[in-house]
């Protein structure tokens, strides 16, 4: 199904010359919809003819990875002492800082940050107003809201799209 919704149609089209645009644009559709069934089939078919040594490949990195993170980490104060990094004759491995976050600390909570936060830095309490446009449009027609719509500077709005559904060949 296409849709439009802006109208950029030549003036003076007949009927025979729209009937000609539904059935090419048809053709087109079911055309297109044949070649994307091939793809996928022949995309399931290399994705099946690899699935196995792909999976072995991904065991074999992670198995890879975790002895050389075993390593590092056992001998971090020997291999980086001075850089953050060693390098070997096929890659590096090092560690690096992540983003910093905020961690709450042991025995304390979100909500007692919080509290504390409003008391002692006050200015780091975020406070987000907005419409809540999706309550507005689902009681849009409620006797309390609807006459205040208008009232408040909104008006529900729905665009007309132009649409062809094309009759699928089983």
């Amino acid at each position: 199904m296409k849709t439009d919704n802006q109208t950029k149609a030549p003036v003076g089209i007949t009927e025979d010359q729209f009937n000609a645009a539904v059935e090419r644009y048809a053709k087109a559709e079911a055309r297109e919809a044949a070649i994307n069934r091939t793809i996928e089939v022949e995309v399931n078919e290399v994705l099946e003819k690899y699935e196995d040594e792909l999976l072995c490949l991904a065991q074999g990195k992670q198995t890879a990875y975790d002895i050389a993170r075993t390593y590092c980490s056992c001998n971090k104060d020997a291999l980086f002492r001075r850089r953050r990094r060693i390098g070997t004759m096929y890659g590096i491995a090092g560690f690096r800082l992540g983003n910093p976050r905020l961690k709450t600390l042991k025995g304390t909570n979100w909500a007692k940050v919080l509290t504390a936060i409003k008391d002692k830095l006050p200015a780091y309490v975020r406070i987000s107003e907005e419409p809540a446009k999706d309550m507005l449009l689902a009681d849009r027609y409620k006797p309390n809201v609807a006459p205040l719509l208008m009232e408040i500077g909104v008006q529900v709005v729905q665009d007309e799209l132009f649409y062809i559904e094309t009759r699928k060949a089983a």
